[in-house]
C-alpha cells in the first residue's frame, strides 16, 4: 500500500501519468510519532510510511476525507496537507508541497542524536490527581507525551519525588518530578503512556 493512494484505488482509473508518479515515489516504512494538529483538535498519530509526495498514518480516531492536518514529525520538522483516504484506523495525507522523504528520514534521524531532541508533547488542560506518601493532591497537566507531562502545582512537589499519576478514565502511572519551581513542574513517567491514550486531546480532556 503506497503512502496516500487508497488501498481500494482501481489501477484502470488513474489518470494519464499518474501511475509513472507513483512508481517513481520513494516509499519509506517508518514507525515514529507525530505530532497532528487538526482544526479541532490535536494527538499522537504513527507514521507507518512516507514518500516524497505523502504519508500514511494510523489512529483510532474519526478521519474525513479532505481534511486537513498540520504534521510535526519535530520541533523542526512540520508538514502539511490534507486526507486523501481513510479507513479502518488508518489515513493517505498528501503534502501541499512535495519534499524529500529519504532526506527528511535523514534529517529525523540526526536530530535524534542530538542531546536536545525532545519527543512530540501535546498542549493540554487536563485535571489530574497525585498520590504521594501525604496523600492525594490536585494537579493540571498542561502539556504531555508518551515518557513525560508538564504540571501545574501548589508548591508542595519538588524535584526528585516519587508519586502515582492518577488521569480520568482510570490511567495510572508511577512518576518523578523532573523539576519544580514557581508552582509548575515537569514529571517523568517511569512506564510510558500507551499512544492510543493521546490520540486526541479532546478524549484526553472527557
Amino acid at each position: 500500500m503506497g503512502a496516500f493512494p487508497s488501498p481500494m484505488d482501481d489501477p484502470s482509473n488513474e489518470i494519464e501519468g499518474e501511475s509513472d508518479r507513483r512508481a517513481a515515489d520513494r516509499f519509506c516504512t517508518v514507525c515514529r510519532i507525530a505530532k497532528i494538529e487538526r482544526e479541532d483538535d490535536a494527538g499522537l498519530w504513527r507514521v507507518r510510511n512516507i514518500s516524497d509526495r505523502g504519508m500514511m498514518l494510523s489512529a483510532d480516531v474519526p478521519v474525513e476525507k479532505g481534511e486537513r492536518l498540520e504534521i510535526a514529525l519535530s520541533e523542526n520538522v512540520v508538514l502539511t496537507g490534507h486526507v486523501v483516504w481513510a479507513e479502518k484506523g488508518r489515513c493517505g495525507v498528501e503534502f501541499d508541497e512535495q519534499v524529500d522523504g529519504v532526506g527528511l528520514l535523514k534529517q529525523l534521524a540526526a536530530e535524534q542524536r542530538d542531546g536536545g531532541y525532545r519527543a512530540p508533547r501535546l498542549p493540554v488542560r487536563v485535571k489530574a490527581t497525585a498520590a504521594t506518601d501525604d496523600g492525594k493532591m490536585p494537579i493540571v497537566l498542561v502539556d504531555v507525551s508518551q515518557s513525560g507531562a508538564g504540571f501545574i502545582h501548589d508548591g508542595r512537589f519538588e524535584a526528585g519525588m516519587v508519586l502515582k499519576l492518577i488521569l480520568d478514565g482510570g490511567i495510572k502511572r508511577q512518576a518523578v518530578v523532573r523539576w519544580s519551581r514557581n508552582g509548575r513542574g515537569g514529571l517523568w513517567l517511569t512506564e510510558p503512556l500507551e499512544r492510543t491514550d493521546l490520540e486526541s486531546i479532546r478524549r484526553l480532556e472527557g
